[in-house]
């Protein structure tokens, strides 16, 4: 089992990266917010004890300059756990100023996450109320019907979350046509996944087709709070299929439960960049700024949500880069 006070310090991290970004919010440059994020993500890392393993990242070494899948963090010492990041969830979000952006590190022991491709998967997740109630499998609707029926709910009671996508159209038709209400994002289904786990968020299932590494990191967060996720990889062309059989995926049509894209003892940690209805976002004040975070661990169930108060004038390296 892994040490619990890892959990702690890789708030630190989320933190470092939120901060970073948190500078570029609403100046319209994502490569920019995106740079920060990572950049001050891997400072925060190296000064951690362990041997870290990015295995979800910013994509692979040829196209990452940091963080990319493979990359070893850490100070070389401790533990050895395996990484699945991603340093800023929602970097449209960011760049423009918009809500529910955040920063995420999910960890696990040595072979805890499924190395997943930067490819799209489809995905259902739900939370504890729901949890062994959903399908991949079985349509939409019938997927409805059984969350209806264990949270003893009506369709008109039930809010189902999605992306903003033209891909989705019939699933938002389906979904409609049944009553239930429907909440559109424009990016960011990690902080909409963990949502469905929220009493108070009002959501109760995410549907639809996203990113594959996000539906990693979603996994990770929901075997924290005791949701369930289930997801499915989908392949635009053979290149795609070949570059996710050098990763191990052997079977391409496989619907991964919950265990099986995050396994064994796993923890979580994510910071708001812009306030959402999972985290609030950074707020700056003169001299330094506020962070909101939380942290949480699958083998405790343990859920700890941190306000963090940061020093610049004491502590400058939370200012994250210098772009100038």
């Amino acid at each position: 089992m892994m040490d619990r006070n890892l959990a702690l310090e890789t708030v630190r991290v989320t933190e470092a990266a939120a901060v970073a970004a948190a500078r570029t919010v609403g100046l319209g440059d994502e490569k920019l917010s995106d740079r920060a994020a990572v950049e001050a993500m891997r400072a925060a890392f190296n000064r951690i004890d362990m041997r870290g393993t990015v295995v979800i990242g910013e994509g692979e070494r040829d196209e990452a300059p940091m963080l990319f899948i493979g990359e070893k963090v850490g100070s070389g010492n401790g533990p050895e756990i395996e990484l699945a990041i991603d340093p800023l969830e929602g970097t449209t979000i960011c760049a423009h100023g918009l809500s529910n952006s955040i920063s995420v590190v999910a960890m696990a022991e040595t072979g805890g996450f499924l190395h997943a491709p930067d490819v799209y998967m489809k995905k259902i997740a739900v939370g504890p109320d729901a949890t062994g109630a959903i399908d991949l499998k079985q349509s939409w609707t019938w997927n409805l019907q059984k969350i209806a029926e264990a949270k003893g709910a009506k369709f008109s009671e039930l809010t189902v979350v999605t992306l903003n996508r033209p891909r989705h159209d019939d699933l938002i038709k389906e979904v409609r046509e049944l009553g239930c209400r429907i909440r559109l994002i424009q990016d960011g289904d990690v902080s909409a996944a963990i949502a469905c786990a929220e009493p108070n968020s009002g959501i109760d299932v995410l549907f639809g087709t996203g990113g594959a590494p996000e539906g990693v990191i979603s996994a990770a967060a929901l075997r924290c709070l005791g949701g369930d996720f289930q997801g499915q990889l989908i392949f635009k062309n053979d290149q795609e299929k070949q570059r996710a059989s050098k990763m191990g995926i052997r079977n391409h049509d496989h619907i991964y439960k919950i265990n099986e894209l995050a396994k064994g003892d796993v923890m979580f940690a994510a910071t708001g960049v812009t306030s959402g209805t999972f985290l609030e976002g950074v707020n700056f004040f003169k001299n330094g700024c506020t962070t909101h975070s939380v942290v949480m661990r699958s083998a405790t169930g343990t859920v700890r949500h941190l306000t963090a108060r940061h020093r610049f004038d004491i502590k400058p390296s939370m200012w994250g880069p210098s772009f100038n």
